[in-house]
């Protein structure tokens, strides 16, 4: 019988994405245990959020031009602050304690960081006009983030 081999795929060696795919898992483990009623409100919200972030970063490394890898890291990082918006939401709530959420942030952190670093590596290979483009249409993905003060 002959062996099937396995082709590994380039967003698979990003730790980037390795990163957003854990945290989609834990999303899908954390909301089994939310209310019946949020099934199909924040429950599918937040799992869809969290695929959303590594999907994009899949989809990203497909594209031919840096300036469409870059649109997707966007992407990416816009449905990383949705997630985080519906993991405090789901923490008012009482869904998730406190000391998840500050799992959670830890983690959306590292992540966002390691997307700005990804988005700021695709900028650099687009020349001028590109680079002007992508500082109109997402200037906050190029911003640093502030910490939190404790």
């Amino acid at each position: 019988m002959e062996e099937t081999k396995f082709y590994q795929f380039s967003f698979e060696k990003l730790e980037v994405w390795q990163l957003a795919k854990k945290l989609a898992s834990e999303i899908y483990k954390a909301t089994q245990s939310f209310p019946q009623e949020e099934k199909y409100l924040l429950v599918s919200q937040m799992r869809r959020a969290a695929v959303s972030v590594c999907a994009n970063i899949a989809e990203g490394t497909t594209r031919q031009t840096a300036k469409d890898q870059a649109h997707f890291t966007t992407v990416s990082f816009s449905s990383l602050m949705e997630l985080f918006n519906h993991i405090i939401i789901a923490t008012d709530l009482g869904y998730l304690n406190a000391e998840k959420l500050t799992a959670y942030r830890q983690q959306v952190q590292l992540l966002s960081i390691k997307l700005s670093n990804l988005k700021t590596s695709q900028v650099k290979r687009i020349g001028k006009l590109g680079y002007m483009w992508l500082l109109i249409t997402a200037p906050y993905l190029l911003q640093p983030m502030i910490p939190l003060s404790s």
